[in-house]
């Protein structure tokens, strides 16, 4: 079941992040202050976070949202899925959930960003497998030798 994120998550997230071997400390509190952002401000509408529930436990989330200065495109901020649970399509239907989230929303385009690290390597193959294509790169972006692919895909 995929399901709007509800305070008792945060825990789990957490968890799920740091298990996460790509993400270094500073990309996990990025995305635990996004988490924060969304269960402290429910009236806020910049970050969407959705869970993915199995036999009530949480096993990844999707947190989508607006760019802002555009009038239809949303950037897909984090796509998480446990480690333990890495494979079998749940990151695929969190996808699917997003795109169809941003499409009831109007959105023309989905974009995600991600390093161009080899580390980032299923990453990048899982957006391409999911009919989103590169659609601009930066060289150096994050630091030398680490550039930022942005994935979107037209809706």
């Amino acid at each position: 079941m995929i399901r709007r994120l509800k305070s008792f998550d945060r825990e789990a997230l957490e968890s799920i992040l740091k298990r996460t071997k790509q993400f270094k400390a500073e990309e996990v509190n990025v995305a635990l202050e996004l988490i924060d952002i969304a269960l402290n401000f429910p009236a806020q509408t910049d970050y969407h976070i959705f869970v993915y529930e199995d036999q009530e436990k949480v096993l990844g989330y999707h947190c989508t949202g607006r760019r802002p200065m555009t009038d239809a495109v949303y950037d897909m901020y984090w796509i998480v899925v446990d480690p333990d649970t890495s494979g079998k399509g749940v990151g695929k239907k969190l996808l699917q959930h997003a795109t169809e989230f941003v499409k009831e929303l109007n959105g023309r385009w989905l974009l995600a960003e991600t390093s161009s690290k080899e580390t980032y390597e299923k990453t990048k193959l899982f957006y391409m497998n999911n009919n989103f294509k590169v659609i601009a790169q930066i060289d150096d972006f994050y630091s030398e030798g680490d550039s930022l692919l942005v994935f979107g895909k037209r809706l």
